[in-house]
């Protein structure tokens, strides 16, 4: 059953802060604004926001203590029951700052956490959600907004109630992580037979991935004439899709719409939702979704790659689908520079099904491109063996007379034994 507890009250006004450590106060801003997007898919209201200069994290507050008395004030003063950072805050970090300020006090790790839990719809999903979470909270359980309340132990050297009933927590904790292990460890044994099964189909695959919010479920849908919940929202799903797709030629592949990536996404989330993303992994192809109208596109562009290369799956054919097109400006110079780095790549809009048609065609030829072409003489009566062909191959022409039909196609080399006769 997925478990709906927050690690956090749901409050309602919210203020975003955001550090110049270890990046420029630009870098600083766009990760803000996107920190912005998160609080909204989140649920909660974000009435005001701020870059702080910060050279080096303090241990206490990780900010200054003044500045910490500054926003304190003015989280008062705007009426705000929870204040959200951009950086990962130690435990040690969040107890104090929610000490001091009498606010809750979340990270950008546990507001992805909360999106997570609450778009998580799959078994799969849910229990790698809540083993994020559980290992999230483990260190955090005497933070003042957890469900302790503000029990805290006795003095020094003794044992009071809230000391025991922390303990009493620790363990239940530790138990629920090895458990969830023990269902994850069950139903990624599954998962993976599903797609040994998938991989032994003769049918080619593919995965939409981009950064998320760039429309690669839109795309999914459009392209696969499917149903796949979209939302113009942050993670608006977590669980892979996959979809069987109908090339021009008549071929066959299989689509897998995967968890959208994030700047700065922490690692342990990457390595959680490894099912999903190793849908790339397996993957005959890669469809690299850009949001073409994002001012941020670069960067975006930027951390989809690192990501796959951290996957290690930049070994096969990529296209790169530059969505929204039609909200562009005149200014497509970042699109220029990053087509210069990719052979494949098209400009489209799924809404307004700008060059749909040319993308089916891009993915049929990049399908196909590397396999040798053959020509075959086909029996006259002999229309199963030209479905054949189309269902698991490209056809380039096709010419009909009174002794055979004449074949030039190019089809993957596993199939090639079937007609071998045909040559």
């Amino acid at each position: 059953m997925k478990e709906t507890t927050s690690l956090m009250p749901k409050s309602q006004r919210s203020y975003a802060i955001s550090t110049t450590y270890g990046r420029s106060r630009e870098e600083a801003e766009a990760s803000l604004k996107e920190l912005e997007d998160l609080i909204d898919t989140m649920g909660l209201e974000c009435v005001g926001s701020q870059v702080v200069t910060l050279n080096k994290p303090t241990t206490k507050f990780c900010l200054g203590s003044g500045k910490v008395v500054e926003i304190s004030e003015l989280a008062e003063e705007l009426e705000v029951d929870c204040l959200v950072f951009d950086i990962d805050l130690s435990p040690r970090q969040q107890r104090n700052l929610e000490q001091h300020t009498d606010l809750c006090v979340i990270d950008r790790r546990e507001v992805i956490l909360q999106i997570f839990a609450d778009r998580a719809s799959t078994r799969e999903a849910v229990l790698q959600v809540n083993l994020a979470r559980l290992e999230y909270s483990l260190p955090r359980l005497t933070r003042a907004w957890t469900h302790l309340s503000r029990q805290r132990g006795g003095t020094k050297g003794t044992r009071g109630e809230g000391e025991k009933q922390l303990e009493v927590d620790r363990r239940i904790v530790v138990k629920k992580i090895a458990k969830t292990k023990e269902e994850l460890s069950k139903v990624k044994s599954h998962r993976d037979t599903q797609r040994k099964q998938r991989r032994n189909l003769p049918v080619p695959t593919g995965a939409i991935v981009g950064y998320t919010n760039a429309g690669k479920s839109s795309l999914l849908n459009m392209t696969a004439h499917a149903d796949v919940f979209v939302e113009n929202k942050l993670f608006a799903t977590l669980d892979p899709t996959t979809r069987r797709v109908i090339l021009p030629g008549g071929s066959e592949i299989l689509l897998t719409d995967t968890v959208g990536f994030i700047r700065d996404l922490p690692h342990d989330l990457i390595e959680s939702f490894s099912s999903t993303l190793e849908e790339s992994l397996y993957s005959d192809f890669l469809i690299v979704v850009l949001d073409a109208s994002d001012p941020r596109m670069m960067q975006q562009y930027e951390t989809t790659m690192q990501v796959l290369h951290d996957l290690k799956c930049l070994d096969r054919p990529v296209i790169i689908v530059f969505n929204k097109i039609d909200l562009c400006g005149s200014d497509l110079i970042h699109l220029n520079t990053i087509k210069a780095k990719h052979t494949h790549s098209i400009a489209i809009s799924v809404t307004q099904g700008i060059n749909m048609e040319q993308l089916s065609v891009l993915i049929e030829s990049v399908l196909y491109e590397n396999y040798t072409k053959r020509s075959y003489c086909l029996p006259v009566d002999r229309f199963d063996l030209l479905q054949y062909l189309r269902r698991h191959g490209r056809i380039i022409s096709e010419e009909y007379d009174q002794n055979c039909i004449r074949i030039t196609a190019q089809i993957p080399p596993q199939y090639l034994p079937h007609l071998e006769q045909y040559t």
